[in-house]
């Protein structure tokens, strides 16, 4: 994902993060845009409140996400799907998690270096990875005591993440390419017997407006062929 869709990997982590929020069962206390009360006491106020987190503006958890959860991952450098499964399990699991998978996944250290990890990601089958991150997830996940209240609602999240990171990392369709022989078939069909004929036999013609110019060529040899008849028949008529 390059740099610039940080905001589409941000409106689809929130979507999911919701707005403010105080479940008993949640242990991470109050929260807003995802961001806990320890997380916004630790990255911008020390003595914040629930009141304070409640209050919390989306510029200031943009701000957050950008600096603490996708540069400190280093999203902008992972491939396209990686990116997005490992921010969203950042916000989700805790960045140190997240960090410390990818690199588990990549057969790294914990320890391993930056430059690593991005020089690893890149050479990795981007789909095959995705998959391995998001079976840890579920798997760490279903063993936390909370998984009874919140497992539904994290089994959506990490199918949803997966599905999205997968057709992120799908190389885009490629056009069907025109071989030499189907143009040479085309031109001959053209040639011998105009574009009806070549429409009737079903033969491998051009697209779009490839197609538009052969038949232009072949309206304007026809009209001559017809002219030069008539040429032809007038001047016969003369001769006799």
């Amino acid at each position: 994902m390059a740099a610039s869709s940080y905001d589409a990997a941000l409106a689809r982590v929130l979507a999911h993060e919701g707005g403010y929020g105080n479940h008993p069962s949640d242990p991470g206390g109050p929260t807003n845009y995802g961001i806990t009360l320890a997380n916004y006491r630790r990255y911008v106020k020390p003595d914040a409140t629930a009141a304070d987190v409640q209050a919390m503006t989306f510029a200031t958890a943009k701000a957050i996400y950008r600096a603490r959860y996708w540069d400190a991952l280093a999203c902008d450098d992972l491939p396209a799907g990686v990116d997005y499964a490992v921010f969203d399990y950042g916000v989700n699991s805790g960045v140190a998690r997240a960090a410390k998978v990818l690199r588990r996944k990549l057969a790294l250290a914990d320890d391993a270096a930056v430059a690593l990890v991005l020089r690893a990601a890149g050479t990795a089958h981007a789909a095959k990875l995705i998959a391995a991150i998001c079976d840890e997830r579920m798997a760490f996940l279903q063993s936390l005591k909370t998984w009874p209240v919140f497992g539904k609602g994290w089994s959506r999240r990490v199918a949803e993440v997966r599905a999205l990171a997968l057709t992120m990392a799908a190389p885009p369709p490629r056009a069907p390419a025109v071989s030499k022989t189907s143009l040479a078939t085309a031109g001959a069909v053209l040639a011998g017997s105009g574009t009806a004929t070549a429409v009737a036999l079903g033969q491998p013609l051009l697209g779009g407006r490839m197609v538009v110019s052969v038949v232009a060529v072949a309206v304007l040899g026809l009209a001559g062929l017809w002219i030069w008849r008539r040429w032809r028949a007038a001047r016969e008529a003369r001769e006799i």
